[in-house]
């Protein structure tokens, strides 16, 4: 049940990745400058199935992967229409910033900076992620929508998918309330078969369909290996803002995800080495097969909450996912007013984290406080991370307590600000 709920929870990246790496938000004229959506689609598949299961089988957590929003914008927006590097070497960028995060992990350099992080900025972090997909829950539900005026404001209570969310959420709610087991999971079958009714949400039209060509595999392999090509510059920008924005999004969904599993054992991640290698193997596979960067995806939580503890929900997530290629019509109930309620749930959820937070040490409540809202606000785990970590060695020797900071803060410091510095700007 865990691993179903994960999959129905992150089952729109099967649509939402294809539509934004083929360049469906585009003119049609610029089609040709991106792989088809049916090749993305497979390869989104596919990195997923790999992912799970790396994660499932070798780290054993119940923590699912597949391509991740943001990069894949980053991909299409960024490199491909605004550098005009060709999606062949961008792939080859993703397949290159996968190698070198194994290499990290194997070497254990990821594994300690993500247990040289004090325990306040893990659970603001975890926080953070949990007001985030509530933030994308209340936008999907158009609960909350975009204002010119104060940037956002609520959306009209009238609508139909509006009014279906609602009912979903107030449902799960209820049934949360109760102790229901898989509460989340049958809210969202509630909420699926309650938009049918309504006529919101499309009955589907077939059961199966044969899994589309996988024609974007191997594409990556000619600009692979030409040096000319993958030393350039601009190249080696986009290659380390792959590296940058995927180690720090994977630290935080694996620290926040496993920290509402009650996983965390004193302040570190048990086996991170092996979780950090599974997003870095499914990053590799996926750019082979034609897909951006896969990586640890935070809707973990909603299978977490419906009682997922171990790596059987990764694999159950990844066998849906396999499922999935032969049955994609049936898909076309799990929409995003499905879908709604069960991450303002998980974000109520994940939200507790804040009591772990020492509240009364001014020093460590400030990093926690930017952390958690700029996390929501700024719409990327990376940003949010970056600021608490520039702000807490800031406020530690501000008050005294240099010592207490890990050499390896210090460092990831003067990181980030060179990271404010030249790459958000880019």
């Amino acid at each position: 049940m865990a691993g179903l709920t994960t999959f129905l929870a992150m089952a729109y990246i099967l649509f939402v990745n294809p539509n934004m790496l083929s360049g469906g938000e585009l003119p049609e004229e610029l089609a040709y400058l991106f792989p088809s959506f049916s090749a993305v689609y497979t390869a989104t598949a596919v990195a997923a199935v790999i992912g799970c299961l790396v994660m499932g089988f070798l780290a054993k957590y119940p923590i699912a992967l597949a391509p991740g929003m943001g990069l894949n914008a980053f991909f299409t927006f960024t490199v491909v229409l605004q550098f005009g590097i060709p999606w062949q070497q961008a792939l080859a960028g993703v397949f290159v910033s996968g190698v070198i995060f194994l290499i990290l992990t194997v070497i254990k350099v990821r594994e300690k900076i993500i247990n040289a992080i004090p325990e306040g900025l893990k659970n603001a972090a975890a926080a953070g992620i949990g007001l985030f997909i509530a933030f994308i829950g209340l936008k999907s539900a158009g609960i909350v929508v975009n204002s010119d005026a104060t940037l956002v404001q609520i959306g009209s209570l009238h609508e139909k998918t509006t009014v279906l969310a609602l009912i979903g959420i107030v449902v799960t709610a209820l049934m949360m309330v109760r102790k229901i087991k898989g509460a989340i999971f049958y809210g969202m079958v509630i909420t699926a078969i309650v938009g049918m009714f309504m006529g919101i949400v499309n009955t589907p039209d077939g059961v199966m369909s044969t899994p589309p060509p996988a024609t974007a595999f191997g594409a990556l392999f000619d600009p692979l290996f030409d040096l000319s090509v993958m030393l350039d510059s601009t190249m080696l920008i986009v290659i380390f803002t792959f590296l940058f924005v995927d180690f720090f999004d994977t630290a935080g969904t694996l620290v926040g995800v496993a920290s509402q599993a009650n996983l965390m054992k004193d302040n570190k991640l048990p086996r991170a080495g092996k979780a950090l290698a599974a997003d870095s193997i499914a990053t590799i596979a996926g750019a082979t097969m034609g897909t951006s960067t896969t990586t640890s995806y935070v809707e973990s939580s909603a299978g977490v909450a419906a009682g997922g503890r171990t790596g059987f929900t990764a694999v159950v997530t990844g066998a849906f996912f396999f499922i999935a290629m032969f049955f994609s019509p049936l898909l076309s109930v799990v929409t995003s007013e499905v879908t709604a309620p069960a991450l303002i749930m998980v974000g109520v959820l994940m939200a507790s984290n804040l009591l772990k937070i020492s509240w009364d040490q001014i020093e460590e409540a400030i990093p926690a406080f930017i952390t958690v809202v700029t996390i929501p606000l700024t719409f990327s785990i990376a940003n949010g991370i970056a600021l608490g970590f520039i702000l807490y060695p800031l406020t530690k020797v501000a008050r005294g307590k240099a010592k207490e900071v890990h050499w390896i803060m210090y460092l990831m410091f003067f990181v980030f600000l060179a990271y404010f510095i030249f790459l958000t700007g880019a």
